[in-house]
């Protein structure tokens, strides 16, 4: 039988953590002479206390080497309980929504999605601004720590073959999981110090500035406004595209890179075809509207350049209406939400790797068939792949495409047209942010939806960000039985 307590006790310290961070925005609100401090007061004290209590009842947990069952339920469960408390200030306090809104906005923001259900975002309290991006940053150090400490342990997704990247020391998850961490949480850190400060030298105010870094390095892409970017267009553009891609990067290339080796980052596959893809698809887009739509080299440039990083990263910033380019870059931009960025980075989608893994597997099989008696071992990066990999990856490419066909079906028949329906399940599984469509386009939000549409899409983010069978799993009887 499966011991609960340690389980528990992580979530419940992991949840007095969470609590204790809402003393920023209360602060803040403190300091503006906000309306805001006393939701954000009693919102950290029901998340303290909660947590304490729970982590209080499982004291006695024996954390020096979990189970796979107890870091399956760990993983999905940080997932699903702190959204809820980081719902709590959105459905106390400002803007005043329901509690399906309130959570649908948190687990939007702890996924990195970036979809949203609040309009006219300008007229909102800066502490509740400031918690939606704070929102997003959490979630963005939290997934590469799961990324690389979890998953690769699990074999989720093909992510063990990142298992000798990943800090390894077998059967001692939570040692590995504090080290990656500590490693990569300052270099995080000062990332978005340096984007914060990028920000303010191209003319953004100090409260921007930071709050765009949050939801920039974290690939998240909460804006403080309405029209998104759209408020910022000209060089702040340049600087966000910079640091989408540097978000984008395995963030264990940088530990690598401070540690005095550059050879990792400099001949990582998934970095060269992530870039050249981004400017393969800029250059597409942007002859395109040159040649077709008349427009300014640079403007076309720019506004390709920004977009496309931004939902490839799955960062869901907007600085334009992308959909009245033309049809064909509707098509594009939806292809491009299904790539991602890097393993071990804080993008989202299927990523890079999983595409090259693929494509290895469909070589192996031609030069098969073209020489049936000879022996073809795919590689990735130069090291031939295990079938437990290959067939990991192929089951993540099967659950994806089903879970995107499943909810699709589902919004449909929850009413929503087709284009809305098809692009909203792939936003949220791939934790994009806006979808296609007039109601949940780039211009547009989820607002909205009906309610059980909006449970759908949060359900759908949960199961996005922590790669399908991690949550999939849970719902098996042999997991409960072993």
């Amino acid at each position: 039988m499966i011991d609960f307590r340690p389980v528990g006790y992580v979530i419940g310290l992991l949840s007095v953590a969470f609590g204790a961070t809402m003393a920023i925005p209360f602060l803040l609100e403190v300091a503006t002479d906000g309306t805001e401090a006393g939701n954000f007061a009693v919102s950290g004290m029901i998340a303290v206390v909660v947590g304490g209590t729970m982590a209080l009842a499982s004291a006695n947990a024996k954390l020096d080497r979990l189970r796979v069952q107890q870091i399956f339920l760990i993983t999905t469960l940080a997932w699903l309980v702190l959204p809820i408390f980081g719902a709590l200030p959105f459905w106390l306090g400002a803007p005043h929504v329901a509690f399906t809104d309130a959570f649908f906005e948190s687990m939007s923001g702890l996924t990195t999605t970036g979809s949203t259900v609040f309009r006219e975002l300008e007229s909102l309290p800066k502490g509740t601004l400031l918690w939606r991006a704070m929102l997003q940053w959490f979630g963005g150090v939290g997934i590469i720590v799961v990324a690389m400490a979890f998953l690769p342990a699990l074999k989720v997704g093909g992510m063990q073959i990142f298992r000798s990247e990943a800090f390894d020391t077998m059967g001692k998850v939570l040692p590995r999981a504090v080290e990656i961490a500590s490693s990569i949480a300052s270099i995080y850190f000062f990332l978005t110090l340096a984007c914060a400060l990028s920000y303010l030298l191209v003319g953004m105010s100090p409260f921007d500035a930071v709050a765009h870094a949050l939801t920039t390095m974290s690939t998240g892409g909460f804006s403080t406004y309405d029209a998104s970017f759209g408020q910022f267009q000209g060089i702040p553009e340049y600087v966000a595209s910079a640091f989408m891609v540097l978000a984008s990067i395995p963030f264990v290339r940088y530990v690598q890179l401070l540690s005095g080796t550059a050879k990792p980052i400099l001949r990582d596959t998934q970095v060269h075809i992530f870039l050249l893809t981004i400017f393969g698809v800029v250059a597409i887009l942007a002859l395109y509207r040159v040649i077709y739509e008349d427009h300014h080299y640079e403007l076309v440039f720019r506004e390709a350049l920004f977009n496309v990083t931004s939902i490839m990263s799955g960062t869901g910033y907007a600085s334009v209406d992308y959909q009245l380019w033309a049809p064909f870059s509707m098509t594009v931009f939806f292809l491009i939400g299904l790539i991602g960025g890097c393993a071990g980075s804080t993008c989202c989608s299927v990523k890079i790797f999983r595409y090259q893994l693929l494509f290895a597997a469909i070589k192996s099989q031609i030069m098969k068939i073209y020489s049936p008696h000879g022996i073809f071992s795919p590689r990735y990066e130069g090291r031939p792949v295990g079938e437990d990999v290959f067939s990991s990856v192929m089951s993540f490419f099967v659950a994806f495409m089903m879970t995107l066909a499943t909810v699709a079906m589902l919004l449909s028949l929850l009413g929503l047209d087709p284009i809305t329906a098809i692009s909203g399940a792939a936003t949220a599984l791939a934790n994009v942010g806006p979808g296609l469509g007039d109601i949940i386009g780039p211009s547009g939000n989820f607002f909205s939806l009906s309610d059980p549409a909006k449970w759908v899409l949060a359900i759908t983010m949960l199961i996005g960000r922590l790669e399908l069978l991690a949550v999939y799993v849970l719902f098996t009887a042999a997991f409960w039985r072993h």
